[in-house]
């Protein structure tokens, strides 16, 4: 524990917030996005933004993989285990989501459906060797750091003979919706959101390194920093992204030197190239359809990939009316700036997939009182006026 307790440091940390304090320009604002919903929870977790000066803002992005999954696949997940009898092996955070008709997962499982909760890719294959007569599907999401275990149950598949085991694919890709951010209308044309820089996302850039963020770094000017999980480690990047702004650079740089590097970990980026192949679009929540920004399973992995298997629906399943998650994953609002948040959208009855989630936005509000905090400030600068 002690070294995990050294990036939490009360007089680092406090250091570090006096040294953001004196390097801030008073007579401008800093806005960052931080993309992952890991760190989205560290900042609250941790309360960084009170460390921040007033002038200092965090964006919060869409970096939640089961906050941006689109209501039709989750449609599509329950119909595979309704119309065609399949076993939905599925990760526990994606059973709660919200699908079509005020339906999700667990209810589903509640009304019958063979539907699974798996704590890896691991338990899907043991589920499927045990049950040969039934068809095993694998609802596999994630960015590009739970793709590799993807790709290892799949060849392993293969390699076993197991014929009644397949994969329903919604891996998407991070980079690509960096960009679809960055060109977006509410930046270009509205002028409702404004980011200077971004907290690179840490775990998915173990995977693929830092250096695929350089192209829109240079070509949107917008600084990257890629972050660790720790306060410190958000901290330190927030320096870092300070100083950029201000010197008027836009680089991509690596404060999690401990775990993450230029090329990323080529072996894993081996094995999804061999058996994924980037989808032409792909819808996100949120984001609507983004271009290249998510994977399917190759042709010579067919066989395993569930939507060639069974015939699926084109459903077109929508948020709760007054659900603000689609714009809050755009970074366009706060959670605090939907009408449903803590009255009808609470942890034990969630509207939107942002209160679903570990990682999501309105989780992260709820958890650690942020809303509770952002409504004291409104009050006191109502009663100044």
């Amino acid at each position: 524990m002690k070294y995990v307790d050294d990036f939490r440091r009360r007089d680092i940390a406090q250091g570090l917030a006096a040294q953001i304090a004196a390097e801030v320009d008073p007579a401008r604002e800093y806005a960052f996005m931080e993309f992952c919903g890991g760190h989205t929870h560290a900042i609250f977790r941790y309360g960084v933004q009170d460390l921040m000066p007033e002038n200092l803002r965090f964006v919060h992005g869409p970096g939640c993989p089961v906050c941006v999954l689109p209501i039709a696949r989750i449609d599509n997940a329950i119909e595979l285990a309704e119309r065609h009898g399949a076993i939905v092996c599925s990760y526990g955070d994606m059973m709660r989501v919200p699908a079509s008709k005020k339906r999700s997962l667990i209810r589903a499982k509640a009304e019958g459906a063979d539907i699974r909760m798996v704590y890896s890719t691991q338990d899907a294959l043991r589920i499927a060797r045990e049950n040969p007569e039934r068809e095993v599907v694998f609802f596999a999401i994630g960015f590009e750091t739970t793709t590799p275990p993807t790709a290892v149950a799949i060849r392993q598949a293969r390699a076993e003979g197991l014929e009644n085991f397949s994969v329903f694919c919604n891996h998407v890709l991070t980079p690509s919706a960096i960009q679809h951010i960055l060109q977006s209308p509410e930046l270009r044309e509205m002028g409702r959101v404004r980011i200077d820089g971004f907290l690179g996302p840490s775990h998915v850039s173990s995977i693929i390194g830092s250096a695929p963020y350089e192209y829109f770094a240079e070509e949107f000017q917008k600084p990257v920093v890629i972050a660790g999980f720790e306060p410190l480690d958000v901290m330190q990047s927030t320096l870092m992204l300070v100083r950029q702004v201000n010197e008027g650079r836009f680089e991509v740089e690596n404060e999690y030197t401990r775990v993450v590097s230029r090329e990323g970990n080529l072996k894993a980026q081996a094995l999804v190239g061999e058996v994924f192949e980037l989808r032409a679009r792909f819808e996100w929540r949120g984001l609507g359809e983004v271009p290249f920004s998510a994977l399917k399973i190759r042709e010579e992995f067919a066989e395993y990939d569930a939507e060639r298997r069974f015939a699926l629906s084109e459903s077109r399943g929508r948020d709760v009316k007054g659900c603000e998650c689609p714009a809050i994953l755009r970074g366009v609002k706060k959670p605090t700036d939907c009408k449903l948040f803590g009255t009808v959208c609470t942890p034990d009855n969630p509207q939107g997939s942002c209160m679903v989630s570990s990682e999501g936005s309105c989780a992260a509000y709820w958890s650690y009182g942020r809303f509770r905090i952002d409504r004291q400030r409104q009050g006191a600068r109502e009663d100044a006026a």
